[in-house]
């Protein structure tokens, strides 16, 4: 019988073994490949969760859709329909990058030990956490996205349905806080930093809400398929304002002053806070103009000036053009208040302005404005590729605006501070910056703003 046995599922056993011990050392290698990667960048939860998920997405696009076809066909897979086919793998990578982070960096016992928040902190996560799940049902609700959550909740009546998609929310939003609170207990960002990051935070849990936890207690498995994460995908703008926020709001509630005003790496100083305020104000806004006249190229390409002045009831593209620019003027003021003394040099910048053009992108043009013409907010698959241009057309801007601000910003220099005093403390502020999360937090940004609007939209 043994001998039967054995015949019988040697066959299937072997390959399936097989396979089982290729995903093992792969997921060994992988792990080890992003411990030498950050093994010279400051440890913590919160940078190596987002370090893990840009290095899901560098292995996806270097093994997934390059070093595998490679291999198997002798061709790369870089066309449209072989990324949508191997979507569900750049998911999956996501996790793993993610799990792979989190487990390094508790692996670091002095670590745990040292930044376990307290009482206090994991109270703030979880009120702005409850904050943010309010905020975010209203978003869903605004997409009719909330009942259907309700409803994959096995055994909850029709009637219940509703009730049932706001506990889930609340649960989500308690979650997300308390577990922000544990990256970040003794966050010192500011308040532009902190809004970014929140557009990173908030995809997270997109992915572990929308695509993975709500499925599979549905019983349907984890929705990582590109049909799912279509139906789904109107509810990734809520979750990335949810995230921008929460960490606003936490930091916001562990100190005002530090968060609008963060502090000067400099030495003593002789301004006051409201003085760089207005400076920082002014730069912001020249920024912002020049940033404008950017996206002005966009606009007019795609015919969006009309649009805008809609806005205030006329349908002339010049009063458009107008109306562009005032907008363009006032983001510029808000991020050089909220990104003072954040960029040390021109990637930091661009970094930085790429990441608040995608943020005004979700905010402005699939949010903002079409609640203003009196509609909902555009966030269906179809709306988003539709409105790819206006991305392109913001990111552009951002680019721009993070790149003057910081040429203003940087001939600024205290004049008690040498210049070889200043050039040294801009150097080690910058290398403080680069073995953060921030460069990883740039990259995912940029392919969420990219890479997802093509994949879900195309053939729609």
């Amino acid at each position: 019988m043994t001998e039967t046995l054995g015949e019988g599922t040697s066959p299937l056993a072997r390959p399936n073994l097989m396979i089982f011990g290729a995903i093992i050392l792969a997921g060994a290698a992988l792990g080890a490949g992003f411990g030498a990667l950050v093994r010279r960048h400051r440890y913590g939860i919160g940078e190596n969760l987002f370090w893990g998920m840009s290095y899901g997405v560098f292995w996806w696009v270097l093994g997934r859709l390059t070093l595998l076809p490679l291999i198997m066909t002798g061709a790369f897979s870089w066309d449209l329909s072989a990324a949508q086919a191997s979507f569900p793998e750049l998911v999956a990578l996501l996790v793993h990058g993610s799990l792979t982070g989190l487990l390094l960096a508790l692996i670091e016992v002095p670590l745990v030990i040292t930044k376990v928040p307290s009482w206090g902190t994991l109270g703030r996560g979880t009120l702005v956490g409850l904050s943010g799940a309010w905020f975010l049902g209203k978003l869903l609700e605004s997409q009719k996205h909330l009942v259907p959550m309700g409803a994959m909740i096995p055994g909850v009546s029709d009637a219940r349905q509703e009730l049932a998609a706001w506990v889930v929310v609340f649960l989500i939003g308690a979650t997300a806080g308390v577990f922000y609170a544990v990256l970040y207990p003794t966050a010192t960002a500011g308040a532009g930093v902190s809004a970014v990051r929140g557009v990173a935070y908030g995809f997270i849990w997109w992915v572990l809400g929308a695509l993975t936890l709500l499925p599979l207690i549905s019983g349907q498995g984890v929705g990582w398929s590109l049909d799912h994460v279509r139906v789904e995908f109107p509810t990734l703008p809520a979750f990335i304002l949810f995230g921008s926020l929460v960490t606003l709001l936490f930091g916001l509630l562990g100190g005002i002053v530090r968060i609008l005003l963060a502090e000067d790496f400099y030495a003593p100083r002789t301004e006051g806070p409201a003085i760089q305020a207005i400076r920082a104000l002014g730069q912001g806004a020249a920024a912002g103009v020049a940033g404008g006249a950017v996206f002005t190229a966009v606009m007019v390409q795609i015919g969006f000036l009309p649009q805008v002045a809609s806005l205030v009831g006329s349908g002339s593209a010049r009063t458009g053009l107008v109306i562009h620019f005032v907008i363009g003027l006032l983001i510029g003021m808000s991020y050089g208040l909220l990104f003072r003394r954040q960029s040390f040099d021109l990637s930091s910048a661009l970094g930085w302005g790429l990441a608040y053009g995608f943020l005004w992108w979700v905010l402005g043009t699939l949010t903002l404005m079409p609640v203003f013409l009196g509609l909902a907010p555009q966030w269906d698959a179809a709306a988003v590729a539709g409105a790819f241009p206006a991305l392109i057309g913001h990111l552009g801007y951002g680019a721009c605006l993070g790149l003057i601000f910081y040429l203003l910003e940087a001939r600024d220099r205290p004049w008690w501070l040498s210049r070889s005093e200043s050039e040294a403390a801009r150097i080690a502020q910058r290398q403080d910056q680069i073995l953060s999360s921030a460069p990883a937090i740039w990259v995912l940004i940029a392919m969420i703003a990219l890479l997802l609007p093509v994949l879900l939209g195309a053939g729609l």
